[in-house]
């Protein structure tokens, strides 16, 4: 049986666990051997975001022998997954073992459907629900096709989210528009994240949304503080907190 090591960013262990542990409960109900190992730490991405590479480096060279030697590597976040697939090419090129290292390191949802293939799920979501599609898992990953190209529309994360029972997807006017954060972004541009954050709260709202889900807790962290600010009847769950049912 292939071993998978669980690999929770560091901002989900630090304050949203429920969602670490979702992502394990989903993934050993699914008969997957999972491994979280203890010694893990952030990917880098906030130091490469920000220009700082030296700093980058050292934290990818010790995500690369933490997780060499698992047949899989899955994590609930798209954006620490478009880091280790695309931009750790900059720091870990040559690298032995790298290349097998990207190959094998997958998004959640994207795990489910391109590696697993499942087809149904058990569980049931009575609720009308609205989806946000991160920028990296749509943009880096694939994980769903962008308004602006051509060609057949499809999304993994909703793909399946489908497989529970009694969800229903509300209408979003702009379906993958940014939330704003970007991670330092929210800090440098304060008032222009918060503009884009809003936007995005509002279209779910006027859809009619119960709940709102993604699979990048860093957008939903952003989101939900908009709502919790405006007093907005919206709840904000991971999908992987619908899919474990761990959500009611």
């Amino acid at each position: 049986m292939p071993t998978i090591g669980l690999f929770i960013p560091c901002y989900v262990d630090q304050l949203f666990p429920k969602v670490g542990l979702a992502t394990l409960d989903l993934l050993e109900s699914l008969g997957q051997t999972v491994e979280f190992p203890a010694a893990q730490t952030c990917c880098g991405q906030p130091m490469a975001n920000t220009g700082c590479v030296n700093d980058a480096r050292p934290l990818a060279r010790r995500f690369l022998e933490i997780f060499q030697p698992y047949d899989y590597v899955v994590a609930p976040s798209g954006s620490c997954v478009a880091m280790v697939r695309h931009h750790y090419e900059e720091l870990l090129h040559g690298e032995p073992g790298f290349e097998e290292l990207k190959a094998k390191t997958f998004e959640l949802c994207e795990f489910l459907t391109d590696v697993l293939k499942i087809e149904k799920l058990p569980g049931r979501f009575p609720h009308r629900v609205g989806l946000h599609q991160s920028c990296h898992g749509l943009r880096e990953l694939r994980l769903g096709s962008c308004s602006e190209v051509m060609g057949p529309q499809f999304s993994k994360v909703k793909q399946v989210l489908q497989m529970i029972e009694g969800i229903e997807f509300v209408p979003l006017t702009r379906p993958d528009e940014c939330c704003g954060f970007g991670g330092t972004f929210a800090v440098s541009e304060e008032a222009v994240s918060c503009l884009m954050g809003e936007d995005r709260v509002a279209d779910h709202e006027q859809a009619g949304a119960e709940v709102l889900t993604a699979n990048d807790m860093s957008c939903l962290m952003h989101l939900d503080g908009i709502i919790r600010r405006q007093k907005k009847p919206i709840r904000v769950l991971h999908v992987a907190e619908i899919l474990s049912g761990s959500a009611t």
